[in-house]
């Protein structure tokens, strides 16, 4: 291949880091399917989306966190907003409000390091005699989706006296009261549906601020409630700030906390004035929301650091009842025509109160299975940065609003997210095919997927629907079957089971799989030799006709998945029937795709249907074989035509720029950005309505032709493409947390996960209780591995001239089970 980055590049393990410039860094603190809040290059918190609805750039006025300094070698005691100063542009229409506290002292500068699910801020400050750091996270443990989905961020400030004598330290956090939350109204303050009440609470050595409403009742959509707790012998704290006109709490809050660094529980003032406030009802004159502080003090000595350590906890239980993305859905729910479901955090907990105590209480289990997790990925695995950080980057898809976790146990999401709403409902499983983050990382999880998908979705005859309406309890989705999404899922049913190693699971399943695989022999292999030749829906939004190589690869995945479930139920006859299909597909679809270099459409007038590809070369050609790969059935098609279609699929689709791409689709990489395109025309044919999104790139089937290439021996080409996409999510052009399709933290992405199996060469059967690793790196290196059971770091080094391999297990449990004929 053509060299595109140097060796050093290609295999730098050097971490990145964002400098506080990085203004597109968004780092989501929050648990599975709980919402979240987010944590900027500057230390700044924001994006609030914790109210079970998307809701980029949301603005909590009145939430920071600052420090009081004093010592004898200062002129003056020193406060300022733990946050580094703004960069431009500076371009609201009223400037800053005064909410935003942008002319508070800040700190100097800063830079942020994130390790998921831990994110850093390193402050610099010249003026204060102290060092100051911040480190934010949500416990996040692997095949513990439990304690993976606590509704909460843990926030730790660290502060090193750098004086040669004794220095006071003050530092505080402060948090409006949302509960109720409904919006903004024109001067972005909350809107909220009732008065809301905060008051103080003690639970043992806990400590902290409890927010609630005071006019909703349990049930309604917007109830919920806050805190934010500490573990400290002694705080300051003011539960509500003063009630005043303008920025009269304000003002009284910072000279108080400026004056001695604590707080007086309660301000009384006899003061009258504003007239104008008794007229109007603006909330700059008088907020709606509750604005609370707490902290403590402490003097350090010097050389001495301390820990001021925060939780934020919130329990917003109810959710609308429905799928919600277009103008119609949205107008039904103004109406309040959809009822309300619960989240699956509500039935564990019965309040925020409750998540605080519950992270306190557990807090060093929580943590240490959170840091085993990111120092295995982050400091034990020896691949490059980049593919450690497109593994991790995309699991935080999990705790942004593109996930529900339901009440009764169902995981379900959109495509994607727009800023304020959802974008392609109903788990759509055309998209969810390429996601593997959620199936390896908590499978338990990804098998509601497909027990909604089979048991609730596919009807008696095996048809399964494009969109899962069940989740809600709504009508079913009446547009015809998606070929790649039913077909897929059906593979995913095979990875699912192995990964588990759960056989109740695949018995109870295996009725509508096998009924839905019988469904798409009849209804797209139109001659029965093998190959689909019928109309077929897939992933773009528009059919393709007669053969090819996307949905005829998953078709085949699919058979030999099949055949293998049937044999494990010991059903020989469906066997056979599966085994006998595939080989003549495989055969046939061989002889009439493969073009001597990559595998092409077989369309005789190719503009009789719109939107076919033909002779192009599509990077999706494969997908079937990337499924394969996932769920450990070998090859689907000739080994040496498979390498040669990935090598094509790189040469042709590879882009190093985009300044004369001539694409008209919407564009997620420009000028001298690399990515590769979805298709596109090397020896000419090009239809004249050529394939809907063929000039765009998307991260998912990035992701998908690197594995391909990477388990076909082009590592170089796979890591290449790898990197460029991550090249792409700089966090100062784009959201290094959110890699976009149709919308935010879209689904597609976390193919991503199929990397680490590559490069492992990682076959897990939890079911047969073996495990295999052949990394493709033949050298000494570790990394971090997980499968149904267990997870932890797989290692192999050179000892007196053999390669000796070990494991370590830092979750979980591998009694029983075979590691390359070593029992563990």
């Amino acid at each position: 291949m053509e060299k595109i980055f140097s060796k050093e590049e290609l295999y730098d393990r050097k971490p990145r880091v964002y400098q506080r410039d990085a203004s597109q860094v968004r780092f989501l603190l929050g648990g599975i399917g709980t919402g979240n809040f987010s944590v900027d290059a500057r230390g700044k918190f924001l994006d609030w989306e914790i109210f079970n609805w998307p809701a980029k750039n949301t603005k909590f006025p009145l939430s920071f966190f600052a420090i009081r300094v004093e010592n004898e070698e200062m002129e003056r005691p020193m406060s300022k907003i733990l946050e580094s100063r703004l960069t431009p542009p500076f371009t609201s229409s009223h400037g800053y409000l005064q909410a935003e506290l942008v002319n508070l002292p800040r700190m100097e500068d800063s830079e942020l390091v994130c390790e998921y699910p831990f994110a850093r801020v390193s402050f610099r400050d010249g003026e204060l005699p102290v060092e100051v750091s911040l480190e934010a996270f949500t416990p996040f443990i692997p095949l513990n989706e439990e304690d993976s989905g606590i509704p909460c961020g843990i926030i730790r400030y660290k502060v090193r006296n750098k004086a040669e004598c004794d220095t006071k330290v003050s530092l505080v956090g402060t948090l409006p009261n949302a509960s109720g939350f409904e919006g903004y109204d024109v001067i972005e303050n909350l809107k909220l549906a009732g008065s809301v009440r905060n008051e103080y609470r003690q639970s043992g050595d806990i400590k902290g601020l409890y927010y609630f409403p005071e006019e909703i009742s349990e049930g309604h959509l917007r109830y919920g409630n806050m805190a934010i707790m500490m573990r400290e012998k002694n705080v300051t704290y003011k539960a509500e700030w003063f009630d005043g006109e303008w920025v009269d709490g304000i003002q009284d809050f910072w000279d108080d906390f400026t004056e001695d660094g604590l707080l007086e529980k309660v301000t009384k003032s006899d003061s009258v004035g504003c007239e104008f406030a008794q007229f109007h009802n603006f909330s700059f004159l008088k907020r709606r929301e509750k604005i609370g502080s707490i902290g403590t003090q402490y003097v350090l000595r010097p050389g001495e650091e301390r820990t001021f350590e925060f939780v934020i906890s919130w329990y917003f239980p109810n959710r609308v009842k429905a799928w919600i993305e277009f103008d119609e859905d949205y107008d039904k729910f103004l109406k309040g025509e959809y009822g309300t479901v619960r989240n699956h955090y509500a039935a564990r907990f019965a309040n925020a109160w409750d998540v605080g105590e519950y992270v306190y209480q557990n807090m060093y289990r929580l943590e240490k299975g959170s840091r085993d997790f990111s120092e295995a990925m982050f400091q034990r695995t020896t691949f490059p940065y980049y593919v450690i950080d497109a593994l991790s980057a995309n699991i935080t898809n999990l705790r942004s609003n593109l996930c529900f976790w339901l009440e009764d146990g169902t995981f379900a999401g959109f495509e994607g997210i727009r800023d304020d709403i959802g974008c392609g409902y109903g788990s759509v499983p055309h998209v969810w095919n390429y996601e593997q983050t959620v199936a390896f990382l908590f499978p338990k999880l990804e098998k509601t997927m497909r027990n909604v998908e089979f048991l609730q979705e596919t009807d008696a005859e095996g048809c399964m629907s494009t969109r899962m309406f069940s989740v809600f309890g709504q009508r079913r989705y009446s547009m015809v079957p998606a070929c790649d999404g039913e077909l897929g899922s059906i593979v995913r049913i095979y990875r699912d089971f192995k990964n588990l190693g759960d056989i109740e699971f695949l018995r109870k399943i295996w009725s509508k799989a096998s009924a839905a695989m019988d469904y798409a022999i009849k209804q797209w292999d139109l001659d029965y030799d093998g190959v689909l030749d019928g109309q077929q829906n897939t992933t773009y939004d528009i059919e393709f006709y007669g053969p090819n190589p996307m949905t005829e690869g998953i078709f085949l995945a699919a058979l030999k998945c099949c055949a293998e479930m049937a044999d494990i139920l010991g059903d020989a006859s469906l066997k056979k029937k599966y085994e006998d299909i595939f080989q003549k597909g495989k055969e046939r679809a061989d002889e009439l795709m493969f073009n001597g270099e990559y595998y092409i459409q077989v369309q005789e007038k190719i503009d009789r249907y719109k939107y076919q590809f033909g002779k192009g070369c599509l990077s999706d050609q494969l997908l079937g074989q990337f499924l394969a790969h996932m769920a450990g059935i070998g090859e689907i098609l000739p080994r040496e035509h498979i390498k040669s279609a990935m090598k094509a699929v790189f040469k042709y689709n590879y882009m190093t720029d985009f300044y004369h791409t001539d694409s008209v689709h919407r564009a997620y990489a420009l000028n001298e950005e690399h990515g590769l395109v979805i298709a596109t025309w090397p020896e000419g044919g090009r239809p004249k309505f050529p394939l809907s999104y063929a000039g765009e790139v998307w991260t998912g089937v990035e992701y998908e032709a690197a594995v391909n290439l990477i388990y076909a021996g082009c590592l170089e080409e796979g890591l290449t493409i790898i990197k460029s996409v991550r090249d792409r999510y700089d966090g100062y052009k784009r959201n290094p947390f959110s890699e976009v399709e149709s919308g935010h933290h879209y689904s597609r992405a976390m193919a991503s996960w199929g990397v680490l199996n590559a490069l492992l060469g990682q076959n897990s059967d939890m079911y047969r209780n073996v495990l295999s690793f052949h990394p493709v790196i033949d050298e000494e290196m570790s990394s971090f591995f997980i499968c149904g059971r267990a997870w932890g770091v797989y290692s192999q080094k050179k000892v007196n001239g053999k390669m000796e391999k070990t494991i370590d297990v830092l979750y979980g449990s591998l009694d029983g089970v075979v590691i390359e004929d070593k029992e563990v």
